[in-house]
């Protein structure tokens, strides 16, 4: 993906309840399922979605509270709802939320979902962040701090348990460069790719084996070329299965579904 990428509108989300999207997961068990949730205000929540916008389910998320929501990952049937924002940096700790993926398919579908928090606490002061990972070779979580100044801190907690708060570890820097802001990331399913995006760009990482992911972060990206401000506010990507696409949603009103890919692919 570091070469040319076309965008290509795949649809609209045309629901009220999309307002602010600020996280975004392709599903890794059912097919053209995206989950997404909206940023700060909003009631604790997820949406599913498909590619071309259509509304599958809007579910309440209970045991949670919506403070500052920015990002999504999944792993093992699981989502994981990063409350990191933190625009202040006045937080003495932030969560994520561990929610078990529901199954759209099932005959009587749930009105919402049950979430287990997971308490974490910065080392070095409270932070802003938009950026949450989950590391496949480990199960941890990895945030990466937002930072106009391209050096955005990557923390990892190793084992995070429910009741009780969990210090991240700083593992390294960025040097994405000045004025960019990680906005959002996400690791394909087969692990092998990683990308952090920030407002105007994409920049892409190819993981090596079981390297942990916080190691793979502190190498030097390639950049995609294809402009991600075009989109308007954007602080959502999700990589396709294999990798070699993704996908963004800006906040705003009916926001454009976009997918980043190769021309001809």
């Amino acid at each position: 993906m570091c070469g040319n990428l076309r965008a290509r509108i795949t649809g609209h989300v045309r629901s009220a309840a999309a307002s602010e999207l600020s996280g975004l997961v392709l599903s890794r068990t059912q097919p053209r399922v995206l989950w997404t949730h909206n940023d700060s205000g909003d009631r604790a929540s997820l949406l599913a979605i498909t590619p071309n916008g259509r509304v599958l389910a809007d579910l309440a998320v209970t045991g949670a509270e919506q403070q500052d929501w920015e990002d999504i990952a999944t792993a093992g049937g699981q989502l994981f709802v990063g409350d990191i924002g933190d625009n202040t940096a006045s937080r003495p700790g932030v969560s994520v939320y561990r929610v078990p993926e529901p199954r759209l398919d099932a005959p009587a579908q749930a009105a919402s979902v049950p979430a287990t928090r997971l308490d974490l606490r910065y080392p070095d002061g409270a932070r802003d962040a938009e950026a949450l990972l989950r590391d496949p070779s480990s199960a941890a979580l990895v945030i990466v701090t937002k930072s106009f100044g391209g050096d955005g801190g990557v923390y990892v907690a190793k084992s995070p348990a429910a009741g009780t708060t969990t210090m991240l570890r700083r593992a390294g820097t960025l040097a994405l460069g000045a004025g960019q802001a990680v906005t959002a990331g996400d690791v394909s399913a087969d692990g092998r790719t990683v990308v952090l995006r920030t407002y105007d760009r994409a920049y892409v990482w190819r993981r090596r084996g079981g390297e942990p992911l916080a190691r793979v972060l502190l190498r030097r990206p390639c950049a995609a070329r294809a402009n991600l401000l075009r989109e308007g506010q954007g602080e959502t990507l999700a990589l396709a299965r294999d990798g070699r696409s993704f996908l963004t949603v800006p906040e705003g009103p009916t926001p454009a579904i976009r997918r980043y890919e190769q021309p001809g692919a």
